[in-house]
């Protein structure tokens, strides 16, 4: 690699902007809501952070941008009619409230946790001619967060009030014109979902996107790209849904000095799956724009030998091109090792399928992937038994399975014992 201080930018621009297209999550599109490719009715853009776009976190998440397109510009440069009152109220409002944050940062110093804007106040009238002269509406939701600062439930996790009574005003003056509501999330957490989730018709996530935010959003809701992104955590019904909230901050209460994590193995996914707590959206999980037909689960082996792999053919049964990303879960025996219900072991995203194109996928396991450490034996170990293969489109969706056997335990790593626990507690056990 040669050094030089005259980087591509536009050809950088293009992979941020594909990427991050690559990676949003639909979580909801009821009755097609998207993809809205028209772009001769107006669309009623609300939200101040579809006007204040956030391109990266802070600390380590912040992004050293060129620039940055706002859902604004992308929607503008994509060519749809935008509501011109709309726009010309929230973008004043919008570079008001940035600056006001960026200023209060300043006053609190480079670790200071970055703050959501405010929403601007928009009366009854004003939402209801919207929907009389929109065809759509799009409302972005806005979180930042970084280093230093833990998030908060109230106004972070938790939707803020004025944000409840933005979401509740537009969809009840929208659905009664029988137009849609869609939510972009321009997040980079995990937020409360369950309360609002039924109020609109369609969600994305789009992440913190980079600079290209905007012009990444427009190519998903007009459909040039297909959404094929899944949730890399679990997305609970309330906050209290996590094994850890029973822990964190630590005690004293009044001051926390220390956490006792008691979850053990059961973090995320393994824990909302094995103890059977029900999710708003689980890990694994995203739509598309069309439909897959997983088929033909095979393994290479009956007997796990150094090495197995896993087949399954994937088919768009739908009518527009999409990739699906086909993941790998595994159950093994939990005689003498405690197990969750299953892990992901491997994943992969298929090449862009035509409708009734079909491409086979190959998947591995190694040895590590059957271990678990064993704190007593100081050794990843795998236990001698029947193990599960589950192929699917979530952790709850699962499509297919296949069994093989391990004849004896295998120890794949033995280690050294050097972090001896400094004080005894008991793991969550099911």
């Amino acid at each position: 690699y040669k050094y030089s201080n005259k980087p591509n930018l536009t050809q950088i621009a293009e992979v941020t902007r594909n990427a991050a297209a690559e990676g949003m999550v639909l979580l909801k599109n009821e009755q097609n809501a998207l993809p809205f490719s028209n772009k001769q009715k107006e669309v009623a853009l609300f939200g101040v952070t579809s006007y204040a776009w956030i391109t990266g976190g802070t600390g380590s998440g912040a992004v050293n941008n060129k620039h940055t397109v706002s859902l604004l510009e992308g929607l503008d440069a994509a060519g749809y009619k935008l509501d011109k009152e709309l726009v010309d109220l929230y973008k004043p409002f919008a570079e008001k409230e940035a600056a006001a944050e960026k200023e209060n940062r300043k006053a609190k110093g480079i670790m200071a946790a970055p703050g959501r804007l405010s929403e601007m106040k928009i009366n009854d009238a004003l939402i209801a001619n919207k929907a009389k002269t929109s065809e759509i509406a799009f409302v972005t939701l806005g979180r930042n967060s970084g280093e230093f600062v833990d998030r908060v439930l109230d106004n972070d996790f938790k939707l803020a009030a004025e944000e409840i009574e933005m979401l509740d005003k537009i969809s009840k003056a929208f659905h009664a014109e029988g137009k849609k509501v869609v939510v972009i999330l321009n997040i980079g957490g995990v937020i409360e979902t369950a309360s609002w989730k039924d109020k609109v018709d369609a969600i994305l996530l789009a992440w913190q996107p980079g600079q290209e935010g905007g012009h990444s959003v427009a190519d998903v809701v007009s459909g040039k790209v297909n959404p094929s992104g899944k949730l890399t955590m679990t997305f609970p019904i309330n906050y209290s849904d996590h094994a850890s909230a029973k822990n964190f901050p630590g005690v004293p209460a009044d001051n926390p000095k220390e956490v006792t994590y008691e979850e053990g193995i059961y973090v995320g996914y393994r824990y909302f799956n094995t103890f059977n707590v029900k999710p708003s959206y689980e890990f694994g999980f995203g739509k598309s724009y069309t439909d897959f037909a997983y088929s033909n689960v095979k393994t290479n082996t009956k007997t796990f030998n150094n090495k197995l792999e896993v087949t399954v053919e994937l088919k768009n049964t739908g009518k527009v091109a999409g990739k699906e990303v086909v993941e790998l879960y595994l159950s093994a025996p939990s005689q003498s090792i405690d197990k969750p219900k299953s892990e992901l072991k491997a994943y992969a995203k298929t090449k862009d399928l035509k409708p009734g194109e079909s491409q086979t996928i190959t998947l591995t396991l190694n040895p590590k992937d059957l271990a678990s450490y064993i704190t007593a034996k100081s050794a990843w170990v795998a236990e001698a038994g029947i193990y599960k293969v589950s192929v699917g489109a979530s952790s709850l969706d699962i499509k297919q399975t296949a069994d093989f056997s391990l004849p004896k335990e295998l120890v794949v790593e033995k280690v050294q014992h050097v972090f001896p626990a400094d004080k005894q507690f008991e793991d969550l056990k099911p």
